[in-house]
């Protein structure tokens, strides 16, 4: 009887899927049973070849041989991961192996993985997709039982590959032209650049802004506050003088309540997470990197099983998945949750906010799977992503916040002052949050912010305790942090503005499964810095986006490329005529690059020497530290000048950095916090460390070194995804 072969994406999905489907017997790269062969890939096995594979010339980066255009793209076996592939292509050969089911993750990279497996490995047997959204036993099963069809995955797969042919036209065309043009050590992307430039252009708004003082007017009742507004509504005086005459007119004066009004209204629960939304408030609430919220994501989902597929953009659930909800309940019936989940499973389940089929995607969104979770298995980073996923879902599942607003107008002679209240009749979702969110709808900015108002009647009259005259300042736009970057990336701010328009895939930047390596990329190519939660462009970021063709800054231009990827997954645009339009493009891009007259400028050159080539190296920071680096792309020289470790201060408690080299190395710390190498040995092994604890600890931070020092030449061929 013929076998299926199964292909997962990982190898722990594979063991997993293996289990349930019964293959305990172990193979070269697979688990086999009676009616199943399940074996894996590692993330990708196969890619796009590298220019050199099509025409030797295309070794020496030269501008002569732009742009590279070969006719057809070639396929090749990462040299990696080759002895997984040859057991893979091995298993698909197997004469007693019937068909496939295609178990990598159900998306469109996912897809891609486990195409391009079969396109190499020449394997032509009837495919079948299992496309599920969570890795709990059950679901597994319940996917299993309802396979689908291969081809109605084709238009997905091709969308994956014209994304992954896209990104190797522009990315390395552009790369080869900017880093040849400048001898620098520059690279662009397609989704990569037009996100920097968001950034670069915040800063410059930053740098162009000019602070002005302002003036507002605040009556002081006992318990409230009220504003001075004008009949336009503008509370603000950009004249102290006029601030001070009407103060002058209204002082010592009783006031009238003219108006009173009294607005029962209600607040809707927050939709539930899809990615972005995750990673959003993540970096908000605890710092988290887009990057790290997606790896917690993919523990929880995979290995935990406890989160449903975290790479979606949808922030609903079909009808379908309704009936589970009492069930997801029940599993989350524990420690802090347990009092909001039992109340809900007491009544009928309200699932109001959160199905509607028409806004479901390829995955709805992050929900709690029906495993229980074993809180002393979940790292940190796992334990506050899964809190919020579960706060989340319970507050979407609950009743809406209601409230009165109150809008008071006092007449002090003919000047009209305004205040504004808030009382809650029942907390709603609110309560998942013990009260413990800012009202997302007040602005923080705002003259006039809630409060809780005394009983007023209307021609009642007031003294007020005081009248004073407040001043502030206008406020420039504020940096991105990651929250807002995704925010921006998700609607890109220089689209044009067309509300008619009826796209069937918004435009974006990336995708939700992509932004956080994009992110990750501006760091790593020395782009832009962190400070604090803050991003800042680099003299290197704000140079490329200078240099760089206008069109590749084009946030509205690469939104639209990623919605016609959208369109070409659901069969509305041909891949061919997508291709044919980015092949024009980057070739483009590379004339414009080389007939471009601006120039490219170090600021960041040091005194020190390159030993290799001798050259002067290159002060830049990394993630974790400060490097030398050479300019120079063919000598590719770096050297760590100092790591921000894990280790901690004695006296303050922030991490400490280490310098040096040799017996020179010391630890500094921001507080002015200073010790030798020996001396913090010394003072560990004291403290009950012996000297294995201290050589692990070093070797940790040795590991990180060369994490942070990287393969930065690499890193220019890598691609946008």
């Amino acid at each position: 009887m013929p076998k299926t072969l199964v292909l997962a994406e990982k190898p722990s999905v594979g063991k997993e899927i293996a289990r349930v489907l019964g293959c305990h017997r172990g193979g070269p790269g697979c688990l086999e049973g009676g009616n199943y062969v399940v074996t894996w890939a590692l993330g990708h096995l196969v890619t796009l070849a590298d220019p050199e594979t099509y025409d030797n010339k295309y070794q020496q980066w030269r501008l002569e041989d732009l742009p590279m255009l070969p006719k057809q793209m070639k396929l090749v076996v990462i040299k990696q991961t080759g002895k997984q592939f040859s057991s893979v292509s091995t298993l698909l050969r197997r004469a007693d192996v019937g068909d496939i089911v295609i178990a990598t993750d159900a998306g469109r990279e996912g897809e891609l993985v486990a195409r391009w497996i079969l396109l190499k490995a020449g394997c032509n047997k009837p495919i079948r997709r299992l496309w599920i959204s969570s890795q709990t036993d059950k679901a597994i099963k319940e996917g299993f039982a309802k396979l689908r069809p291969g081809k109605e995955y084709d238009n997905l797969y091709r969308a994956a590959q014209a994304r992954a042919e896209a990104d190797w036209l522009v990315g390395l065309n552009v790369t080869r032209a900017l880093t040849c043009r400048h001898n620098a050590q520059l690279s662009a992307g397609r989704v990569q650049t037009p996100t920097l430039a968001l950034i670069v252009a915040r800063e410059e708004e930053i740098a162009r802004f000019q602070p002005k003082e302002y003036f507002t007017l605040r009556a002081n009742f006992p318990g409230f506050n009220a504003i001075y507004q004008d009949k336009n509504k503008q509370a603000r005086f950009f004249d102290r003088a006029q601030a001070e005459e009407l103060l002058k007119s209204v002082q010592g004066k009783p006031a009238t309540v003219a108006e009173v009004k009294k607005e029962y209204k209600q607040q809707a629960p927050p939709a539930a997470y899809d990615l972005t939304e995750l990673q959003r408030d993540a970096n908000k609430k605890y710092g988290l990197s887009a990057k790290q919220t997606l790896a917690a994501m993919q523990s929880l989902y995979e290995y935990h099983k406890l989160v449903t597929y975290p790479r979606t953009d949808s922030r609903y659930i079909p009808d379908d998945v309704a009936p589970s909800l009492p069930e997801r309940l029940r599993a989350i019936s524990i420690g802090a949750y347990k009092e909001v989940a039992f109340g809900l499973l007491r009544q009928k389940v309200n699932s109001r906010y959160i199905v509607n089929n028409a806004k479901v995607t390829d995955h709805h969104a992050i929900i709690p799977t029906e495993e229980q979770a074993n809180f002393a298995r979940l790292s940190a980073d796992e334990s506050r992503i899964y809190d919020l996923v579960v706060r989340r879902f319970l507050a979407v599942l609950s009743a809406p916040h209601e409230y009165d607003e109150v809008k008071a107008r006092l007449q002090i002679g003919p000047h009209s002052f305004h205040a504004r209240g808030k009382t809650v009749r029942s907390p709603g979702w609110k309560a998942v949050y013990s009260n413990a969110l800012d009202d997302e709808d007040e602005d923080d900015d705002s003259d006039l912010r809630g409060q809780s108002l005394p009983t007023l009647s209307q021609g009642s009259r007031l003294d007020p305790d005081s009248i004073v005259i407040v001043s502030g300042k206008t406020k420039p736009p504020a940096r991105y942090t990651e929250a807002t970057l995704l925010t921006a990336m998700e609607n890109p701010p220089d689209l044009p503005k067309n509300p008619g328009a009826n796209y069937l895939v918004p435009p974006a930047l990336g995708t939700p499964a992509t932004r956080a390596d994009i992110i990750e990329k501006l760091f790593d190519t020395f782009y832009v810095e962190r400070r604090g939660k803050e991003l800042v462009p680099t003299s290197k970021g704000k140079q490329l986006v200078r240099i760089v063709p206008q069109e590749l800054r084009s946030a509205a231009l690469t939104a639209n490329w990623e919605r016609q990827l959208g369109e070409i997954a659901q069969g509305k645009v041909r891949p061919e005529k997508y291709i044919g339009d980015i092949r024009d493009y980057a070739a483009r891009l590379v004339a414009e690059v080389i007939s471009s007259t601006q120039p490219y400028v170090h600021d960041n050159i040091t005194r020190e020497t390159c030993p290799d080539c001798g050259k002067q190296l290159l002060d830049v920071n990394g993630k974790k530290g400060r490097m030398y680096i050479c300019p120079d792309r063919d000598c590719g020289y770096r050297r760590s000048v100092s790591v921000v470790t894990n280790a901690r201060c004695p006296e303050c408690h922030k991490k400490l950095e280490l310098r040096g080299e040799g017996e020179k190395r010391s630890f500094y710390c921001v507080c002015g916090y200073r010790e030798r190498m020996s001396d913090f040995e010394q003072r560990r092994e004291s403290a009950g460390a012996n000297k294995r604890d201290t050589e692990r600890f070093m070797q940790a931070q040795k590991k990180e070194e060369r994490s942070t020092l990287g393969d930065l030449f690499a890193a220019l061929q890598s691609q946008d995804s």
